[in-house]
């Protein structure tokens, strides 16, 4: 039996909901990285980090391939620097309607004083 899309959209969203996964993908973004490189970014246990690399690599989203004794991780595609460009977009937007919101609590406070 196939998983209906909006179940697949949504185990794709629960894959992307830890903040490691997703700073490595913006990390990434910046092109591949040695797994060294992404330690000293994430303040992160080495186990940790490999942990949620391996979410990533198994999803599909990130590559890795070995350079020598270094594994290096990429995108796997430029859609999720995409992806992660319009989570940026929204967020920015709604952050920018709850600061306006806040400003008319705070007029209206004031007003009521």
């Amino acid at each position: 039996m196939q998983v209906p899309l909006y179940k697949a959209k949504a185990e794709f969203f629960r894959m992307l909901g830890h903040p490691v996964r997703i700073r490595v993908l913006e990390l990434l973004q910046g092109g591949p990285m040695p797994v060294r490189d992404l330690l000293a970014e994430i303040d992160i246990e080495p186990s940790s980090l490999s942990q949620q690399l391996a979410v990533l690599r198994r999803s599909g989203i990130v590559t890795s391939s070995r350079e020598g004794s270094t594994v290096v991780y990429a995108l796997a595609g430029g859609d999720v620097a995409e992806l992660l460009l319009a989570a940026r977009r929204i967020l920015t937007e709604l952050l920018a309607g709850q600061h306006e919101l806040l400003d008319q609590l705070r007029e209206a406070g004031t007003a009521a004083e």
